[in-house]
């Protein structure tokens, strides 16, 4: 099987779960629950993978993701 660019280097040290198949509560939530509630970890970590990705689905969605929790970040929620 023939692996793709960003996936040849790019290994999360987190599995999360997160699919852009998946409605945005769902990705956000199983992504949340990876980082153990850590919402700051979890925002770098998806946007490392919107910064690696060459799908233009999911960088878009993992970047607006990744956004939604470092704004969460921010506001202490």
């Amino acid at each position: 099987m023939k692996r793709k660019n960003s996936e040849k280097w790019y290994n999360p040290t987190v599995a999360t779960g997160w699919s852009k198949k998946d409605p945005a509560h769902l990705r956000r939530y199983r992504a949340l629950r990876a980082h153990k509630g850590d919402k700051l970890a979890t925002a770098r970590a998806l946007l490392a993978l919107a910064n690696v990705t060459t799908d233009k689905t999911t960088k878009r969605l993992a970047r607006t993701d990744a956004n939604y929790f470092f704004e969460q970040n921010k506001r202490g929620k």
